[in-house]
């Protein structure tokens, strides 16, 4: 970390953090991954990992666009899972194993410093998803991983997929607070631009190995956000927490 983001002070209003979920709060890789080497170790989990995230961008902007009225994300998992099954010599799934694997969204497994981190984090802000993904997958996510979410909110909600303004503004007059009083916490550069943008403040996680190991991702420091942290620990630490 450079010397400005190490000593830049934690905005002391902040009231909520809101977090993305998928890749900053859970390995969507590494559990996908392993779980296709349970159920199909033939496959390359890797590759099949990586080509339904990457068609994660283009499904939402077909709704975005209205090419697609509102679809929730389990469903655009689904559509993608479907175009990509016969590339990976899986086209001969029945109706029942396709359900099972698309749920494996719901499955995901946090990162080591995740609870450990939002407990400590809980005993100060109100803790609250700010995801795309739809509203019974974070649930059960939540309820299988432990994660102790004050609230559970939704792109759903809002009917409007991050980055849209609508998300984040939404997400703030929930809880009847101005945007800076707002924390997002998240992974991904153009999620936090965008929450940015709308006036809430903004805290980096470093998520080098989301893509996996054999894909190491850039996590330097951008002077823009509030705070850039390795983990949830030391987002505990710069919070006080």
């Amino acid at each position: 970390m450079n010397v400005a983001a190490q000593s830049r002070q934690p905005p002391a209003d902040v009231e909520v953090l809101a977090f993305d979920v998928f890749g900053t709060v859970v390995d969507w890789h590494g559990s996908i991954v392993r779980e296709m080497a349970q159920l199909h170790p033939q496959v390359d989990g890797d590759a099949i990992a990586l080509a339904w995230r990457a068609g994660y961008k283009p499904a939402m902007a077909r709704v975005m666009s209205g090419e697609l009225g509102w679809t929730r994300i389990d469903d655009l998992h689904r559509l993608i899972l479907d175009a990509i099954l016969p590339e990976h010599g899986l086209a001969h799934l029945d109706e029942a194993q396709r359900q099972h694997l698309n749920r494996v969204w719901h499955r995901l497994d946090p990162w080591p410093d995740v609870l450990a981190g939002l407990e400590r984090l809980k005993k100060r802000f109100i803790l609250c998803t700010l995801s795309n993904g739809n509203l019974g997958l974070l649930t059960r996510m939540a309820k299988r991983a432990g994660l102790p979410w004050d609230c559970v909110l939704s792109a759903e909600v809002f009917r409007a997929y991050k980055p849209d303004p609508a998300a984040y503004l939404g997400f703030a007059q929930v809880f009847d607070l101005p945007p800076r009083r707002v924390m997002l916490v998240a992974a991904h550069h153009d999620d936090l631009a965008g929450a940015r943008a709308c006036g809430l403040r903004t805290a980096y996680i470093e998520r080098p190995l989301e893509f996996g190991a054999a894909h190491p991702k850039e996590v330097s420091p951008r002077p823009e956000n509030d705070l850039h942290c390795r983990d949830f620990a030391e987002l505990a630490d710069r919070l006080g927490c």
